[in-house]
């Protein structure tokens, strides 16, 4: 999962309405209530299907540094074992990485959710290949993993509700409402489709080589590098690519007119 991923962040200008009663700047009808309403505010900054799902996409990966995190524990992991033919130093280098981002994390009091699903992610590995004592098995779940990311996003196509549909949902505030434009559910079905191809890819390239004979970890470590963020961030370009093509406007729930 390097090219920036940047966030559409644009800020909606407000306009005056008629003169009213003046209220004290202490009211706590003039502030944000929760952390819903900010999150509202900063989803009506995007007009267009197209820049909500650069958004979103972007928060969902955390950016270059999200990306980055993610692929030091592999790299340290990987790079441990070629060099000492050792599981258990391997498996101590891999979680070492992930912890050290976490406490860099933490030091500048920034958000640690990359981080920690790294360190879920090593801390699985290490449990696969420490069980068997083979190093291949620390890329197992990685494998499953995306076969299943796979199956769930052709399904979601098959049946018309295509993932990335949802990230439109959670714009607009209805989760379905983008179901009613063809035009949008076309569209998110091609951007699923480009979610699919790096989980496919990995699975076509690296099941292969885990079940031929022999410790295969000297080519699974590179290829799991190779296939991650860097597939994943060519996956994102083909995603911007075709998003920058269109705008295509979001159509949010209106409140009902009042009575004149």
């Amino acid at each position: 999962m390097s090219e920036d991923v940047s966030e559409a962040a644009t800020t909606a200008a407000s306009t005056p309405g008629p003169s009213t009663p003046s209220v004290p700047a202490t009211d706590p009808a003039t502030e944000p209530t929760s952390e819903a309403e900010t999150e509202a505010e900063a989803a009506s900054a995007h007009d267009t299907v197209e820049a909500a799902v650069r958004a979103q996409l972007a928060k969902a990966l955390g950016g270059v540094r999200g990306m980055i995190e993610a692929a030091v524990p592999t790299l340290a992991f990987t790079g441990t074992y070629i060099g000492t033919d050792e599981i258990k130093p391997a498996v101590a280098a891999g979680v070492a990485a992930a912890v050290v981002l976490l406490l860099i994390r933490i030091a500048q009091r920034s958000n640690p959710q990359f981080v920690l699903n790294s360190l879920v992610g090593i801390g699985i590995a290490a449990f696969f290949a420490l069980r068997s004592g083979k190093a291949e098995d620390a890329f197992l779940p990685g494998i499953l993993l995306n076969a299943g990311y796979a199956v769930a996003m052709i399904f979601s196509i098959a049946v018309r509700w295509p993932i990335v549909g949802f990230i439109i949902g959670s714009v607009t505030g209805d989760p379905t409402a983008w179901r009613s434009d063809p035009g949008v559910v076309k569209l998110c079905m091609r951007l699923t489709w480009l979610l699919v191809l790096p989980c496919a890819v990995r699975v076509a390239v690296q099941y292969p080589i885990y079940l031929a004979d022999g410790d295969q970890s000297g080519l699974l470590g590179p290829a799991k590098i190779v296939m991650g963020w860097p597939l994943q961030v060519a996956a994102l370009a083909a995603m911007l690519w075709l998003l920058a093509r269109g705008r295509t406007p979001i159509e949010r729930e209106r409140p009902p007119a009042e009575p004149a």
